[in-house]
């Protein structure tokens, strides 16, 4: 991460975003006095629920239109664009750490004000999660073997005869 001096971004840029999810979660928090605590059950499921939903913000092209304001994508990776507060939001629009804490907050807001809906969408983002999992180890396990398939067919250096003496 650059920090603010090499940036065309001002600490002020960052107090704004900052402020707004303070202000977010000071919200949540007000609201959370009246409910009943989210059980301890939930939380893994939120986790996986928030880990899609930033992947999905930050990497997925379906989300492009949310992104192309703020962010550059390029064949060699992402650059944030503009100045100030939009280059701010371009930086956490590039990073599934920091949309995940957006993403977390909204999660978790919606659980706090509907936990019904929030029960169907947690669970469709925490199924696509399990699924990106199993996707990346299923790619992981088929990439191994064939590289060791590929070690195995290949010509291997010819061997001498041993000399006896």
């Amino acid at each position: 991460m650059e920090p603010v001096s090499e940036t065309p971004t001002e600490a002020l840029d960052y107090a704004v975003l900052s402020l707004a999810y303070g202000a977010a979660l000071a919200g949540l928090a007000s609201q959370a006095r009246r409910r009943e605590p989210i059980p301890a059950q939930d939380l893994v499921p939120l986790s996986a629920a928030t880990f899609a939903l930033s992947k999905l913000v930050v990497h997925e092209k379906v989300e492009t239109w949310l992104r192309r304001p703020f962010v550059e994508e390029r064949v060699d990776g992402t650059r944030p664009k503009g100045r100030r507060l939009r280059y701010a939001i371009g930086e956490l629009l590039s990073c599934t750490r920091c949309i995940g804490a957006w993403s977390a907050l909204g999660l978790v807001g919606l659980r706090t004000a509907s936990p019904s809906v929030s029960r169907t969408v947690t669970t469709v983002l925490a199924v696509s999660a399990a699924g990106d999992f199993l996707q990346s180890s299923f790619t992981l396990l088929c990439n191994r073997a064939n590289a060791e398939r590929r070690r195995a067919e290949a010509p291997g250096p010819a061997l001498e005869p041993q000399r006896t003496r």
